[in-house]
């Protein structure tokens, strides 16, 4: 009996460079087939790159007639010789000597012409097959290696926090509610950050990674209901910490996927030039600040009259910026930028207020560039039991709920930080793809959960 692993009896596309000259088999589906003559190109793809595999007709008529037979996505096996040649989709050809099929795809739904959006999202299990989607689902995963890779190396403890949870993290308005056995209701989590701030007094410098949940009535380019974010949380930060560990780690994700997913970045033709501006320092500056730069700029709110008209107003202070807002302060940057110390009113209850002037919290958003918007929202958190008190009245909050919380507060309180970069927006910035619809494998929105 053998003892070869079973994944060793074929290669894989991303292996050829490495193999010129010699006999490979590869397993995958037929991307594109023409023909000239005597000649046959199939366009094999495997999930790691695309190869042309080329049958001679007078070497074996019996896989030349096999391979007129195949159809757009059908499954093949190939075996033949590497030979490099630039001129050929991938950069290299196989000959090909033997070929087998283990399914003939009949009419596949999607063709070369052009698909309306909502055909190709009901299609979505067949869409992803498509080299534009393959490229961001590939850079996707690049970025949860590197946030991954820089936490890990950076002294923090991944911990899980739950999904389901009995109360508001973010407001009682976007949640989904659930019933949970003889309980009463529970809710999908719209953020692992309470319990992060508990494993961070446990273990200093904490990050949870995993799906959260948000019952927002939005339709934006920038919305799902359905997201993935990483929360780091640390003991002893304070805001300026905050946002200098939110700069590095942003700076890395980006220059990670420059380095590993160049191949990808350029089937997307997107401009790389622009990602490698994004580095350290980025641009910070307060709320009011920006305000100020929108009023000095024209930059006008919308505001909607008791008859349903709408007129355009200077920008006041203490409303909280949309995307308008967001785009216009980012037109005048190239690589990201930091907007902190909002009104406190606008923010969530565990944010702290500034010592110096309490109508503001201690809060930051990171703006990203080229119209991406806000991909990463934090803050130093309240540490004061009292403060926290009223902060959760205020919000009429169900204290019973939150006594678990202000534990953290009687028991060795001490200042601490994190925040939340959304994964689905920053793989729709670093890849320049126009919706997030594009880069959740099964995006979950407003009107669509299948497939």
């Amino acid at each position: 009996m053998s003892t070869t692993p079973r994944y060793k009896s074929y290669q894989r596309i991303e292996q050829l460079p490495q193999l010129v000259g010699e006999k490979v088999t590869l397993n995958g589906w037929v991307a594109n087939k023409t023909g000239k003559g005597k000649l046959l190109f199939i366009v094999l793809r495997d999930g790691t790159g695309i190869c042309q595999c080329v049958v001679f007709k007078p070497n074996s008529e019996e896989i030349f007639e096999t391979a007129k037979s195949l159809t757009l996505e059908s499954s093949v096996q190939i075996t033949g010789t590497v030979r490099s040649d630039e001129r050929s989709p991938g950069g290299f050809d196989i000959d090909v000597e033997e070929l087998r099929v283990f399914q003939l795809a009949k009419d596949y739904p999607i063709t070369p012409k052009d698909h309306g959006v909502d055909f190709l999202m009901t299609n979505r299990h067949l869409w992803l097959r498509s080299t534009r989607q393959h490229a961001i689902m590939r850079i996707r995963a690049s970025v949860v290696k590197a946030i991954r890779d820089f936490f890990d190396g950076n002294g923090f403890t991944l911990v899980d926090s739950p999904i389901l949870t009995p109360a508001a993290c973010e407001g009682t308005s976007t949640l989904f509610e659930t019933k949970y056995f003889d309980l009463g209701s529970a809710y999908l989590s719209q953020s692992g950050q309470l319990y992060a701030e508990a494993s961070a007094m446990a273990q200093g410098r904490v990050y949870t990674f995993g799906p959260t949940f948000r019952a927002e009535r939005s339709k934006t380019r920038r919305h799902l209901t359905e997201f993935w974010m990483v929360e780091p949380e640390m003991a002893f930060f304070d805001l300026n910490d905050d946002m200098d560990l939110a700069e590095e780690f942003v700076e890395y994700i980006v220059q990670y996927v420059l380095k590993t997913r160049q191949q990808e970045l350029k089937a997307l033709d997107r401009d790389i030039t622009k990602l490698e501006k994004v580095r350290r320092p980025f641009h910070r500056m307060s709320y009011t600040e920006a305000v100020e730069w929108l009023n000095n700029n024209n930059v006008k709110l919308d505001k909607k009259q008791p008859d349903g008209s709408t007129i355009q107003i200077d920008f006041p202070w203490g409303e909280d910026f949309g995307a308008p807002q967001e785009e216009a302060i980012m037109e005048q940057f190239e690589k990201p930028c930091i907007i902190h110390r909002y009104p406190s009113e606008v923010k969530a209850f565990y944010m702290k207020r500034d010592p110096d002037n309490p109508k503001v919290a201690m809060a930051m958003d990171m703006l990203a560039p080229e119209g991406a918007g806000e991909i990463i929202g934090g803050s130093q958190r309240e540490d004061n039991i009292e403060l926290l008190e009223e902060r959760i009245k205020e919000h009429d909050l169900p204290m019973e709920s939150f006594e678990w919380y202000l534990d953290l507060r009687r028991y060795g309180s001490v200042p601490h930080s994190g925040f939340g970069l959304g994964l689905e927006r920053t793989v729709k910035w670093i890849s320049g793809a126009e919706h997030i619809r594009e880069v959740a494998p099964f995006p979950r929105m407003l009107y669509r959960i299948a497939p």
